[in-house]
């Protein structure tokens, strides 16, 4: 029982299901104006009800952003069962803004995984598959997606309106989709910093599919850094992340 939740806990965490087993046809390029948010530590709490029982745990995140090149890494922990996951993205940053050259995610008892960024040969590759995919300009990865979300707000942030959506090609593990974000509105939200004015956004599953739901907080007030992820399943279950505290990093 344990260990069924706790894997359904990691693949929330995650921030995705995988994608299709079908080939995806070749995905569009789309270029956003950015601006990367300042380097910071950001120090999360977490709440989850996974199949009838309730977990605890906490997150960091540590978000560097520095000239041409940016890296971040996550460290995932549950109450009882210490580090789950351990997640990171670097690579650089460029016209279309975050441009991964390597993704890693290592969960509890399984081995490393990693996606490549090719650059030079224009092609992403994945160590959990054979599968490959074009490499356009744009992509992102997993633990990327959302700063690349917060670098696109930065860079638009009158364009983020209710009902504006908003599209990036994201690599997984094993294969690649597309993640669409739509603006929900703003809300108040209390945090242990106080009531924050946020944007709601919703990365939403297709129509019949069982993936997760991804609900994400963006404060403008603080560099539109993410305030409150909510990853949820059809089932009810759900995994909520809430900022406690920030340590800039100079």
């Amino acid at each position: 029982m344990l260990r069924s939740t706790l894997s359904r806990f990691l693949a929330l965490c995650l921030c995705s299901a995988s994608a299709a087993a079908a080939p995806l046809p070749e995905h569009p390029v789309k270029r956003y104006a950015t601006d990367p948010a300042p380097s910071a530590d950001l120090f999360y709490t977490i709440q989850a009800r996974q199949s009838g029982l309730s977990l605890n745990g906490k997150a960091k995140i540590e978000w560097r952003a520095s000239g041409r090149q940016y890296s971040i890494n996550t460290q995932t922990e549950a109450m009882l069962l210490g580090r789950i996951l351990d997640a990171g993205s670097t690579g650089a940053i460029d016209a279309f803004g975050l441009a991964p050259l390597e993704s890693t995610e290592k969960r509890l008892r399984k081995p490393l995984a990693s996606t490549s960024f090719d650059r030079q040969g224009k092609v992403i590759r994945f160590t959990g598959s054979d599968r490959s995919y074009p490499l356009l300009g744009g992509e992102q990865d997993r633990t990327s997606a959302i700063w690349q979300l917060v670098a696109v707000a930065r860079g638009a942030p009158n364009k983020f309106k209710a009902g504006s959506h908003w599209q990036f090609f994201v690599a997984g593990q094993r294969d690649a989709q597309t993640w669409s974000f739509k603006v929900i509105g703003k809300k108040t939200i209390d945090t242990p910093l106080g009531r924050l004015q946020a944007i709601h956004l919703r990365k939403a599953p297709p129509p019949d599919s069982k993936e997760q739901q991804l609900d994400i907080w963006l404060a403008p007030a603080r560099h539109w850094y993410p305030v409150r992820l909510r990853f949820s399943d059809a089932d009810s279950d759900f995994i909520e992340q809430t900022l406690q505290r920030i340590e800039r990093i100079k």
